[in-house]
């Protein structure tokens, strides 16, 4: 198909709301909804005329994002959003991306009319396969890829030629990436046969399990991802198949296991 092909960067693979779009304080948001001045708002708030998802709340320095519902006496001030956690068994040749003007998109497969709030919470390469989680909370996907909170991401890899036995402990030491002045967190790799392992990163760099790979003389040829923090792939998710994750999902795929 020729014509207007919108190019696509890379930032709009996993764009996503910033913290200042998710949040904001309670006096603000009253007093910008009845063009009050601040003390009005915190005369309404401390005299309990203001309600969040439904209780009393006396601070005016309480912050609510798009998901809270907001009430001021009987007036509904902010509509709850519906926010959404969804898990995807990603299948090759589909990019990870909200829009694509030449290939098949995640958000293609999905069935909600909520989809075009979605972005992508760590993306994977168009012919790599897992798990991909989605969400339209900013916060919730920050905390989630940000390299301090130090996720957990295991693979399945396969390689080329074999993997030598001393991969191991290079993945522990780190690779140093002269592009980027960075050098990788330690990893850990399992191999699991002569051309097969499994390895785990606690960050996400561009290419990052290819480009290791290749310092130790292997070309990847697969890689599956099977698991995010706590949250594994279950087996009965086909590959195109998604799902909204449970309440203590949400939860505990940010925790990090001592």
């Amino acid at each position: 198909m020729v014509g207007n092909k919108r190019k696509i960067s890379r930032n709009s693979f996993t764009r996503r709301p910033s913290d200042a779009e998710c949040r904001v304080k309670l006096d603000r948001l009253i007093a910008k909804h009845r063009s009050l001045g601040r003390s009005e708002a915190h005369r309404l708030i401390a005299a309990g005329c203001v309600r969040v998802n439904g209780e009393v709340v006396l601070g005016n320095q309480h912050e609510v994002d798009r998901f809270t519902q907001v009430e001021l006496e009987a007036e509904v001030v902010q509509q709850a959003e519906r926010a959404l956690y969804l898990m995807m068994h990603k299948p090759g040749g589909v990019v990870s991306a909200t829009v694509d003007a030449e290939h098949q998109t995640v958000i293609d497969l999905i069935d909600d009319p909520d989809k075009h709030t979605l972005h992508i919470a760590g993306r994977l390469d168009r012919w790599s396969t897992g798990l991909l989680l989605l969400t339209n909370d900013g916060r919730w996907s920050k905390q989630l890829m940000d390299a301090q909170s130090k996720v957990p991401k295991t693979y399945i890899v396969e390689t080329d030629a074999p993997i030598p036995s001393d991969a191991v402990a290079a993945f522990e030491r780190g690779f140093h990436f002269a592009a980027e002045g960075i050098t990788t967190l330690p990893s850990e790799l399992v191999i699991l046969s002569e051309r097969r392992a499994r390895v785990t990163l606690h960050e996400g760099r561009h290419h990052q399990i290819k480009r290791m790979f290749g310092r130790v003389g292997c070309f990847v040829t697969a890689l599956h991802r099977e698991s995010i923090g706590r949250l594994t792939l279950p087996e009965d998710l086909a590959a195109g198949q998604w799902r909204a994750l449970m309440a203590e999902e949400v939860k505990d795929v940010i925790r990090v296991t001592p």
